[in-house]
């Protein structure tokens, strides 16, 4: 597979082990999502001056209003979070 592929992969493979533990199989609910923020992205966690700052991000991220994210919801998170740390690192 081509890095890109496997990169792809490894986003699935990531929503598929949070998801479902609680509720749907197909989204993270609230709590799934900050066990899924707290063990692969815990920089951000630890950037994020307090939990009020957290549970905005988490809102925002629910576009349909259903209280949890969905794959496609998760992606969007992905993609805008390696926007910003790629603009981070092109500035330096």
């Amino acid at each position: 597979m081509t890095q890109l592929e496997t990169a792809m992969g490894i986003l699935m493979k990531t929503f598929d082990t949070y998801a479902g533990s609680e509720g749907r199989k197909d989204t993270l609910s609230k709590a799934e999502m900050k066990t899924m923020l707290e063990k692969e992205l815990p920089g951000l966690l630890k950037a994020a001056k307090n939990q009020d700052e957290v549970d905005k991000l988490l809102k925002g991220l629910d576009f349909n209003g259903d209280s949890e994210v969905d794959f496609s919801e998760f992606v969007v998170m992905v993609a805008a979070l390696t926007c910003a740390a790629h603009d981070r690192c092109c500035k330096k």
